[in-house]
């Protein structure tokens, strides 16, 4: 593939192998209050018309994957040579679509920087109600070009399918179908507060992630291999300068302990998403993500949606053959009106997860109407993981240091394999030597031996099989939406523990899937801090702070959070005739 000269404004040739692609450089796009963001577009080339895929977010827009995100491009490419075949990789950008895979196909590809970010100048506020309302006017704005059908689809990962899962809200007149790739849908439940309790990695994710590619950085920052211009503006400005050009996320996500109208705005209203929609998780995405796609496919009023759940890491399947044959299938049946390929797509597509890999399998519903749920029962004083009703014990506990390994029940030994695929949810009784106490659970695979099995998770290379959290003073449930496999916590209140009283804590535990074979055992470790486990020769991705040690990323270590006080408490887990703790796990029977 070759390219004309690009610059900014102009419009360049690509050769591809089936004919030509033209690049335009940061077009113009103006917004309802005035302010110009900038777009690339991607379209075949001579006269015609072209259903639309769109992206807009903070990444920058002529940032190549492979000198942004050199690591995760280099672990991509090395195990998976399918996601370069059929193309150069030089307009493949983080998260977004491959042009040089769709305009063949007849699409126009249309990445525009958000404001703030890349070539777009404004003030850099992430996931606000000013950016899901330019998001709206960016796809008004690209059903309306001459080059245009009128048909306009959303498609790419993470902060590009979380707002599409907000600006669908907002129902624009030409969006006509979204793909949400790994997107959270919650805000508050599915990323900055997990139970209740702070993760950090939304500040270290802004400040490593978009701030050096902040509109204003200029020559500070990284150049495009298709311009060679900057691709965070123009401009070079003072830090001064950038600093008044962004919102303090960190701090602001601080400033809301709860679920408020902060968080609400930059989450999914699903009562308002009516539109097609193509919904892909990803089991290990424990952290982020996960739990949205699966609300979203759930909760959305859209008559067509669809669920698809992979595995393997948060930027793999996107890109691989069975990723683009999937979106492809989908975009072509409501962008091009093409269903050929797509009406006997199942409502639900499993890569079921097995300890060898993943066997693919189609469902008709989640949870799965077919599912066992089935009661594991706590016995504290013996750490046991019954499937029998304990009878009259007597009062039971066990304690553990919120600073330590916590407590671990484990399951006889399974005489047969059994798949535990859905929804994940436990009961305790608890008490606390503070006024408050963080339950972390995790839900564990052991080999015959004793030692865990983990799996690759979305960013973690070795996670356990599930996380779930709870900070006690959250644990009011919102009846409405709360179900016995999903408990839902209203987070609107904080209601402190009086020290050595027993209250009741019902937990959710991400969705999941495993196979598990005969002669493992499952076990549920209760602590009070996040699960790790360190594995030496892991890889350690750059636009990441911290060791991944089976949680990515996603951890829960802010000292104002979590003060000496809550870190060094003492936790008790109880259980008495009246006080049945439990793991309920949904079984899937074979055949």
């Amino acid at each position: 593939m070759t390219a004309d000269p690009a610059r900014p404004g102009s419009v360049a040739q690509v050769r591809l192998p089936g004919g030509v692609m033209l690049a335009e450089w940061d077009v113009p796009v103006t917004m309802d209050d005035g302010a110009v963001l900038r777009a690339d577009v991607f379209r075949p080339s001579g006269p015609g018309q072209w259903p639309v895929l769109l992206s807009y977010g903070p990444y920058a827009k002529g940032l190549a994957f492979q000198d942004g995100y050199p690591d995760q491009w280099e672990l991509m490419v090395g195990a998976h040579p399918d996601v370069t075949r059929g193309s150069s990789g030089d307009y493949q950008n983080w998260e977004v679509a491959d042009p040089e895979k769709w305009v063949p196909d007849g699409y126009a590809c249309v990445r525009v920087d958000s404001r703030g970010a890349g070539r777009s100048p404004g003030l850099l506020d992430p996931y606000s109600a000013r950016e899901t309302r330019d998001l709206y006017e960016c796809i008004e704005w690209a059903a309306a070009q001459p080059w245009s059908t009128g048909k306009v689809g959303l498609n790419g990962i993470s902060y590009y399918a979380m707002n599409a899962w907000h600006v669908a809200s907002l129902q624009p007149p030409h969006l006509a179908a979204m793909c949400i790739w790994e997107g959270a849908s919650d805000f508050y439940r599915d990323g900055t507060h997990h139970g209740g309790i702070l993760c950090t990695f939304w500040e270290n994710w802004y400040r490593k992630q978009v701030l050096p590619v902040q509109h204003g950085v200029g020559e500070r920052g990284p150049t495009s291999r298709s311009t060679g211009e900057p691709v965070a503006g123009p401009q070079t400005l003072s830090e001064a300068e950038l600093a008044a050009s962004r919102v303090p996320f960190g701090e602001q996500i601080r400033e809301h302990p709860l679920d408020d109208e902060f968080h609400r705005i930059r989450s999914a209203d699903f009562g308002q998403i009516t539109v097609p929609f193509l919904s892909a998780a990803n089991w290990g995405g424990q952290g982020l993500h996960t739990r949205g796609n699966f609300e979203g496919f759930c909760r959305a009023a859209s008559p067509r949606k669809w669920l698809e759940v992979h595995g393997l890491e948060h930027w793999t399947h996107f890109y691989t053959d069975y990723g683009v044959d999937l979106q492809k299938r989908f975009f072509a049946c409501f962008l091009h009106g093409d269903d050929s390929r797509w009406r006997q797509q199942p409502p639900v597509q499993l890569q079921v997860r097995t300890l060898d890999g993943f066997v693919q399998r189609p469902e008709q519903e989640w949870p799965l109407a077919r599912t066992r749920w089935r009661k594991l029962w706590l016995k504290p004083d013996a750490l046991e993981l019954a499937w029998a009703e304990p009878g009259d014990r007597g009062l039971q506990s066990a304690s553990y240091q919120a600073g330590g390994e916590g407590l671990t029940f484990r399951t006889p030994p399974f005489d047969d394999e059994a798949e535990i695929t859905g929804p994940v949810a436990a009961r305790l009784f608890v008490s606390s030597s503070a006024d408050d106490a963080d339950l972390f659970l995790v839900l564990r695979l052991l080999r015959p031996d004793g030692g865990e099995v983990t799996f690759p998770g979305a960013i973690d290379p070795h996670t356990p099989v599930a996380q779930g959290w709870l900070r006690m003073s959250h644990r009011t449930l919102d009846e409405t939406l709360s179900t016995q496999y999903r408990p839902y916590h209203a987070h609107t209140e904080i209601q402190p523990l009086v020290p050595g009283e027993i209250y009741r804590a019902d937990v959710e535990i991400w969705p999941t899937s495993i196979v598990v074979p005969a002669d493992y055992r499952l076990a549920l470790t209760v602590r009070g801090r996040d699960y790790a486990r360190r594995h030496p020769g892991a890889p350690r991705l750059g636009s990441f702070v911290n060791e991944m040690t089976g949680c990515g990323p996603f951890l829960h270590d802010d000292p104002v959070d979590r003060p000496p006080a809550l870190a060094g408490s003492t936790q008790t887990l109880w259980a008495a005739p009246d006080r049945r703790p439990y793991l309920l796990v949904p079984v899937i029977p074979p055949g």
